[in-house]
């Protein structure tokens, strides 16, 4: 078992706002500074969704993305950085790609890739196989690793079939996530079906939505897997859901029960190193062979 486990740390998503809870972060300076925190702490990568400075809404505009990823790599050049290319508010190839045009000190390392459409408790994310084969297309040419997100063994056969099309290359980084009404469930069973699908040359880190998610890091963390945690999953602190939770209470718990394992977290240069990254500080993403 690798002794480095992957931290992917989540601070805001698309659902959580202030008045569920004050602790997450939604405008720019918030974003950038609950990141800050949490790298003096320590994570290996940043999952970030951007908002609406008005209205608090998700946005996919790669403006807003800009100025939190120049905030963020202001203080932490090697941070690996992917940025949301959600297909639950936005339907249009050019909004979900728009995120991929920043280039330069502002290019993201990763781009999260849903492998399938799925129904959440209210909302649908639509993902049709031109929209995935697309973003991966677009993902490839400029050099941006997709961030594999499965919530069901489907969503990972549907990745071999991109790796036959030659869309998306190893290794892999998945995130595998659990809990969610219409797809697989935060048991073991589960878990341990979609971790022994997953291609070769992959990585992966479990997630768990709601009072899922302290069970599916602790397994994870137990069995050798990476971390996928934040507010965007999960806002409570127990499962009684008496204790709204900050980013960092939810960061800290999982290094308590990760140092119990005798596990502690991948810096960023070695993600980069296993994944084929660029170093960071002056490049980021990878350059792919034939892309």
């Amino acid at each position: 078992m690798n002794t480095d486990y992957i931290l992917n740390f989540t601070p805001t998503g698309m659902i959580p706002t202030k008045d569920m809870t004050p602790h997450v972060p939604v405008s720019v300076s918030e974003i950038v500074e609950d990141v800050h925190e949490a790298t003096e702490i320590g994570i290996t990568m940043v999952h970030l969704h951007s908002r609406d400075a008005i209205t608090g809404n998700p946005t996919y505009k790669k403006e807003i993305y800009a100025k939190i990823v120049e905030g963020i790599r202001k203080y932490a050049p090697e941070l690996v950085v992917c940025l949301s290319l959600s297909g639950r508010d936005f339907g249009a190839l050019e909004q979900r790609s728009d995120p991929l045009l920043l280039d330069g000190n502002l290019k993201p390392d990763m781009g999260s890739l849903t492998l399938s459409s799925l129904n959440f408790n209210k909302t649908a994310s639509i993902n049709a196989p031109d929209m995935i084969a697309n973003l991966a297309a677009i993902m490839k040419e400029k050099g941006i690793v997709p961030e594999l997100e499965a919530f069901d063994i489907g969503m990972i056969n549907y990745a071999k079939y991109l790796i036959k099309k030659n869309l998306i290359e190893p290794p892999f980084y998945f995130n595998l996530l659990f809990g969610n009404i219409a797809c697989s469930q935060a048991n073991l069973l589960h878990s341990g079906v979609m971790i022994n699908d997953l291609p070769e040359q992959s990585y992966w880190s479990l997630a768990g939505i709601g009072n899922e998610q302290l069970k599916m890091n602790s397994l994870s963390l137990a069995f050798g897997g990476g971390v996928r945690v934040g507010l965007e999953d999960n806002i409570w602190y127990d499962t009684a859901r008496t204790r709204l939770a900050t980013n960092l209470d939810l960061l800290k718990r999982v290094q308590i029960i990760a140092s119990a394992n005798g596990r502690k977290v991948m810096q960023p240069k070695a993600f980069r190193k296993i994944m084929n990254m660029n170093s960071g500080s002056s490049k980021y993403g990878r350059d792919f062979k034939n892309g």
